[in-house]
């Protein structure tokens, strides 16, 4: 499983976000490819007030300040199903 974080440069949120996944990820067998929405503009208009944004399967789990048990609840019902 992939997911994905979108996220900038010199974001403290972003940041923090990453970790709370690498943590997880001693959990859950996942991989992340985090995304820079500067370098696409269609990224940076959807998401440029939402960053850090955390997708899982196609779908938005968490953005802003991203909490562990959301985050780890969804790859629960991923894993499940």
């Amino acid at each position: 499983m992939i997911i994905r974080l979108y996220s900038k440069t010199n974001c403290p949120l972003c940041d923090k976000a990453k970790q709370v996944l690498q943590e997880l990820q001693k959990e859950f067998a996942f991989q992340i490819k985090e995304i820079d929405i500067y370098q696409d503009d269609a990224l940076l208009e959807k998401y440029q007030l939402m960053i850090p944004v955390v997708e899982i399967d196609g779908e938005e789990v968490g953005f802003g300040i991203i909490q562990k048990d959301v985050i780890r609840k969804r790859l629960l019902e991923a894993r499940n199903s």
